[in-house]
């Protein structure tokens, strides 16, 4: 075993898991079971994807973790702390652990990108001189150092899905989610942006969840894969996404 991981492993032992999840049900309108009784926990540091069809509770889990909804029944616990027993003024202090990243990137078209970064740092209250160290350390960090005063609309897609993960890294978030970071991009910057997400992974020790359709970078990548099947945990193993049974 290689040296870094068997170190990962043994703070992994003395560590509880970042995200826990304990018989948890979500039910919507008529009796659906967008997520039945799902049990399943996530170490500090891992690297995982959630894969499943299309209406398989995937963005259900999301939006639980984030505690922009509720279970129906069972416990989340995320980096500690219960979640059904936080208060209304401490949801946004836990989002803040929290960086998120989407398919469809959602800057702000009308901020430049140090801005677009800038903000995530300004909504939490960051000095400006904070801001103007952190911003263009972490876009350097992405390759973007020379677009600081660019426009999201001068940017390619994965240029811009770049600019996203560095919004969502710049607070130092304790755990990543990528919800489809690939899905609008070509097979070249879609591997670049994975390459980035294992490379936070490993350097910064970040928990990285990755939701994603895509089969190939799942079999390439050989991480722990977390498969739903309409809000069923079906499977839960290191491998590939054609190795999941439904």
């Amino acid at each position: 075993m290689p040296k870094f991981d068997l170190y990962r492993t043994l703070e992994q032992d003395l560590e509880p898991p970042v995200i826990s999840l304990e018989g948890v049900t979500k039910d919507y309108e008529d009796d659906l079971h967008a997520i039945k009784n799902l049990t399943l926990q996530i170490e500090k540091g891992e690297f995982v994807f959630i894969v499943g069809s299309s209406g398989s509770g995937k963005s259900t889990l999301i939006k639980l973790l984030l505690r922009e909804i509720s279970p129906t029944s069972g416990k989340i616990m995320v980096d500690g702390k219960n979640l059904a027993r936080l208060r209304e003024n401490n949801i946004c202090r836990h989002r803040r652990k929290i960086g998120i990243v989407f398919q469809d990137f959602r800057l702000l078209p009308d901020r430049t990108v140090f801005e677009n970064v800038a903000f995530a740092m300004r909504v939490i209250g960051a000095p400006k001189s904070a801001i103007n160290c952190e911003v263009p350390r972490v876009l350097s960090t992405m390759g973007l150092s020379e677009k600081l005063d660019k426009l999201p609309s001068e940017l390619s897609g994965g240029e811009q899905q770049r600019v996203a993960l560095a919004r969502a890294l710049v607070n130092n978030p304790v755990i990543l989610l990528a919800d489809e970071p690939t899905g609008n991009l070509d097979p070249k910057n879609s591997w670049e942006i994975m390459r980035l997400l294992e490379e936070i992974n490993h350097r910064g020790g970040t928990t990285v969840v990755v939701v994603t359709h895509n089969r190939e970078i799942v079999d390439v990548m050989q991480k722990r894969v977390i498969t739903l099947n309409k809000g069923i945990l079906v499977s839960d193993k290191k491998g590939g996404y054609s190795n999941a049974k439904y």
